[in-house]
């Protein structure tokens, strides 16, 4: 009986993981119909991740009430996996969606995601994933912090909780009162990207346009992960600009690391060792995995390298199903993916090829099946 191990990454803006399983699973049972086919859908930290890994491996998921990013009360949500590991999903109360027309990273908080933090680790929860993606705060995790217990003080010595127009103000940070609960925990965040805590390549010059910041305002929010970096180093003993991915979620990465004491790790290495995979893959006959372009930035270790890396350990081929193939990706073959397919099938724009890239995945992974057959695969 033959085994596959669909694990393939969203098509961005056009099909999620799960519906893209869906789709290979069901072409290759044309083809194989008593073949083992063993879906993983993989999520990258942002919306829709929690779901994704209860998908994978099973679990539940938990609702609260919590703060949302202007500290309204909302319904905030995480999973637990069976094994108990929670994963909880930023964007969940501090997400761009979330602020809609009303977007400000100087007074958006991500307080909210400390509370599902805290929930977790009070539920008896004793490894935590934390996804960063998709985040309207520019607040570097310091409101997260602040619902865990670490106090932030001004120059006058009065406590508040820092959002990222008031970052500049921390003078003093108390860590006595961090929470008891989390202090044996494992926290691992998943950060995909390697951008600083600060300056033109940091978290407020590359993110903060989109989350609604004019260009004087991206100034003073640089201006604030500056200042809060040197009163952590000084206080803290750690030096968050030194830490790649640090920038991520409005310096949510470096916030992660010194409030916390969590490790930054690429989001599919901590899906792969989530899941179990190298268990789950060592016996497959072949891997299916994707995304919705592959080219020279991939090979920086995202969804496929990341799967092919594993799997040639396995001495699995791996086939990369991918919307669009870029230049330079020769070293893609070096890391262990056997060949690469595109999807598309006529050269239209991508407007038009997103409203039947769905189709065209079933007519590509269909050719693939019917070759495999053809070749007795």
């Amino acid at each position: 009986m033959r085994k596959f191990v669909l694990i393939p990454d969203s098509f961005k803006g056009t099909m999620s993981s799960s519906e893209i399983c869906e789709i290979m699973a069901r072409e290759l049972r044309s083809g194989y119909p008593d073949a083992k086919i063993v879906s993983i859908p993989v999520a990258d930290g942002g919306e829709g991740s929690v779901d994704a890994f209860l998908s994978a491996v099973g679990g539940k998921r938990v609702e609260v009430t919590v703060k949302g990013p202007f500290m309204e009360d909302m319904q905030g949500f995480y999973g637990i996996l069976e094994n108990g590991t929670a994963v909880i999903e930023m964007a969940a109360c501090a997400g761009l969606p979330l602020v809609e027309d009303n977007k400000n990273p100087e007074k958006t908080s991500t307080y909210g995601v400390g509370q599902l933090i805290l929930h977790a680790a009070k539920s008896g929860c004793r490894r935590i994933i934390v996804g960063l993606g998709g985040s309207c705060t520019n607040d570097a995790g310091a409101g997260a912090a602040a619902a865990c217990g670490i106090r932030f003080y001004n120059a006058d010595d009065n406590e508040f909780v820092p959002t990222g127009g008031t970052l500049k103000d921390v003078k003093r940070i108390d860590v006595s009162g961090f929470c008891r609960e989390l202090k044996d925990i494992e926290i691992i965040t998943m950060c995909d990207i390697d951008n600083p805590f600060y300056g033109h390549n940091g978290a407020a010059y590359v993110f903060g346009p989109q989350k609604g910041a004019d260009p004087d305002m991206v100034v003073s929010l640089d201006n604030g992960l500056k200042h809060l970096a040197e009163v952590i180093k000084a206080q803290l003993g750690i030096d968050v600009s030194a830490i790649p991915g640090s920038g991520a979620a409005g310096g949510m990465g470096g916030g992660m690391v010194a409030f916390f004491g969590s490790r930054l790790q690429m989001g599919i290495e901590t899906v792969l060792d989530t899941v179990n995979f190298d268990t789950i893959a060592h016996d497959a006959d072949m891997i299916f995995t994707g995304e919705g372009k592959i080219d020279s930035q991939s090979i920086r270790g995202k969804v496929v390298i990341g799967v092919a890396r594993r799997a040639k350990a396995l001495n699995v081929p791996v086939v990369a199903i991918v919307g669009d193939i870029g230049d330079n990706v020769e070293p893609a073959y070096n890391e262990g993916v056997s060949a690469i397919f595109s999807i598309n099938r006529v050269a239209v724009d991508f407007k038009v090829a997103r409203t039947r890239s769905k189709s065209d995945l079933a007519l590509t992974m269909n050719n693939l099946v019917r070759f495999l057959n053809r070749m007795n695969v």
